[in-house]
C-alpha cells in the first residue's frame, strides 16, 4: 500500500469548494492508501497570527476535516508542529538548498509583490518546509492543485539532491496523486471563477455557516438579464448556478429549472431559493456534525495525540537514517 500525504492549512473554515474539490477525496484515499494528513500550523507563521487565532484555526480544521469523514482508525491525522522530526530534516534539507533556486519559486515571488513588508526566511524557504513534510514518511504521492505543482517539483528535487548527493537512493520521488474525474470543480456566487475564500467572503458558502447567511449569500449571486431566444447557451453566471445545483440539488430540480431557460420564463429569485434550501439541507449534517467535533476537546485531545505517536513514529525511523547517511555519528 502506497504512503499518501498531505498538508491542510490552518486559515478557516471549509467551503463548498475545499469539500469536493479535495475533502471528498481525501475520505476515500484513506481507504487505499496509507494516509498522513497534517496541519501545518508552521506554514501558517508566514502571516504572523496572534496565539489565539492559530490554535483555534488549528481546532477548526481539525473539527470539519473529522466532522467530514477522516477516520483516525484509518488515516493518520497530526498537528505539524507536534512531529520536531519535521523540523529538523526541514533544517538539513535547507542546508542543501540554494538561494537562486528558492528566490525563482512563482508563489514566493508572488507574495515578495503582495506583501512586501512582510518578505521573511519563511516564505523563502517554504518549499524546502513542504518537501520535509513529505519526504519524512518518505510518501510516493502528494495531492497537488494547479498551484502548487511548482512546489511539487521543488519537493522532487530535494529529494534527488540529498539521494545523489549521499550515494544513497533513500527518499523516493513523490509524485502527484491524481484524483481523475472524481476532483470537481465548485463555481463561485461572483459568476467570475472558482469558489474560494481569497475571491472574497460572500463568493464561499462554508459548511458550517448558518442558514441565514446562506440564503442572503444566494440570493445575492450574480445573474443576468435572462434568455430572449428560447434553447439559447447559457452565460457563465448563469451556468455557475446550474453547476452549483449539479452537486447539492435532485435531478428533477434541475431539469425543472433547465426547461424554465430553454422556454425563457425562467425567474432567477425562485432558483435562488431553491438553490439556497438544497445548500443548507446539503450542509445541515455537516454543519452539526463540526459543531459537536469542535466541542468536544476531549476527542481532539485523543485524536492528535495518537496521530502525533503514528506520525513521530515513521518520522524518528526517517531522521534516524538520514542522520546516520549524513554522518551525524555517536562516538
Amino acid at each position: 500500500m502506497e504512503t499518501v500525504v498531505s498538508g491542510i492549512r490552518p486559515t478557516g473554515n471549509l467551503h463548498l469548494g475545499n469539500y469536493f474539490g479535495a475533502v471528498k477525496n481525501f475520505v476515500k484515499m484513506q481507504e487505499n492508501s496509507n494516509s498522513y494528513f497534517f496541519i501545518a500550523d508552521y506554514h501558517s507563521l508566514t502571516t504572523h497570527p496572534t496565539p489565539a487565532n492559530l490554535h483555534d484555526n488549528v481546532r477548526t480544521v481539525l473539527a470539519e476535516y473529522l466532522a467530514c469523514g477522516i477516520d483516525p482508525e484509518k488515516a493518520c491525522i497530526y498537528v505539524q508542529s507536534d512531529i520536531p522530526e519535521v523540523t529538523e530534516l526541514y533544517l538539513l534539507l535547507n542546508m542543501n538548498a540554494y538561494l537562486g533556486e528558492l528566490e525563482r519559486v512563482t508563489s514566493f515571488k508572488d507574495k515578495v509583490r503582495q506583501q512586501p513588508d512582510n518578505v521573511n526566511a519563511g516564505l523563502l524557504t517554504y518549499p524546502t518546509l513542504m518537501a520535509a513534510d513529505v519526504i519524512i514518511h518518505k510518501a510516493a504521492k502528494v495531492p497537488v492543485g494547479k498551484d502548487q505543482e511548482q512546489n511539487l517539483e521543488m519537493m522532487r528535487t530535494f529529494a534527488r539532491r540529498f539521494n545523489r548527493m549521499y550515494k544513497n537512493d533513500y527518499f523516493p520521488i513523490p509524485q502527484a496523486y491524481n484524483f481523475g474525474e472524481s476532483l470537481v470543480k465548485i463555481p463561485g456566487l461572483d459568476g467570475s471563477g472558482k469558489m474560494g475564500k481569497s475571491e472574497g467572503e460572500g463568493n464561499a458558502i462554508f459548511l458550517a455557516e448558518d442558514p441565514k447567511s446562506i440564503r442572503k449569500k444566494i440570493m445575492r449571486a450574480v445573474t443576468d438579464s435572462g434568455p430572449t431566444e428560447a434553447n439559447q447557451e447559457k452565460p457563465i453566471v448563469i451556468q455557475n448556478l446550474f453547476d452549483l445545483m449539479k452537486v447539492v440539488s435532485t435531478a428533477d430540480t434541475i431539469s425543472h429549472f433547465d426547461a424554465l431557460w430553454n422556454s425563457c420564463d425562467i425567474r432567477y429569485g425562485d432558483m435562488k431559493k431553491q438553490l439556497a434550501e438544497d445548500v443548507i439541507n446539503f450542509t445541515n449534517p455537516y454543519r452539526e456534525r463540526i459543531k459537536d467535533m469542535y466541542e468536544n476537546t476531549e476527542y481532539l485531545s485523543k485524536v492528535t495525540r495518537l496521530g502525533a505517536e503514528k506520525a513521530r513514529e515513521s518520522a524518528a525511523q526517517t531522521i534516524k537514517d538520514v542522520r546516520e547517511i549524513m554522518g551525524f555519528r555517536k562516538f
